[in-house]
């Protein structure tokens, strides 16, 4: 089933739209969640979140890419949660540290007038992640965009975990340097 098909049974309130996007991007954002959360009922209950939530926003909005929109709130709905498990364990919630690592370089929209100034920004960070080589770009999407710890990525792409913190490390001044040299910083 294309995306399309599946939007417009969100939109219609169909209820095998549930089913069929589980069915086929279910397995894929429990990884997201687990990969975030470590665990794999919290996993399971986000991504039930995740399709509820699709279930209630796809009918005003219209994704590029619903895989993407659906990997989007599974990442924001398990930093929610982290940031509860977190405010319990801590008297206090905070994001993880791989967002904070990234702060210099990429500031979050603050208003709606931004959201094209974020879509050019997204495309300029996807063209620097093309142009980086394999594995600097892979560690880079994986701690980013998976929230992976560095030692999870370490043994993915059988590197130590010093090599793959010296990679972020450095990729991260490349695409500040990148942004500057855009514009956007």
């Amino acid at each position: 089933m294309t995306d399309t098909e599946l939007m417009t049974l969100f939109r219609t309130r169909d209820e095998r739209a549930i089913a069929e996007a589980d069915a086929q991007y279910g397995q894929t954002l429990r990884r997201i969640a687990k990969g975030m959360l470590g665990d794999d009922r919290d996993a399971e209950e986000t991504v039930s979140d995740v399709f509820l939530a699709a279930w209630n926003g796809l009918s005003q909005e219209e994704p590029v890419s619903l895989l993407g929109y659906l990997a989007a709130v599974t990442r924001n709905l398990s930093m929610d949660s982290l940031d509860r498990r977190n405010a319990q364990r801590r008297g206090g919630g905070q994001r993880p540290a791989v967002l904070d690592e990234l702060a210099e370089c990429i500031a979050a929209p603050e208003s709606v007038e931004q959201e094209a100034d974020a879509r050019m920004l997204t495309a300029a960070i996807e063209r620097f992640l093309d142009s980086l080589p394999d594995q600097p770009r892979r560690a880079f999407i994986l701690r980013y965009s998976l929230a992976l710890p560095e030692k999870d990525i370490a043994a993915r792409l059988n590197m130590n975990t010093g090599a793959v913190k010296i990679s972020l490390h450095r990729t991260r001044k490349k695409l500040k340097a990148f942004l500057e040299q855009e514009g956007w910083l």
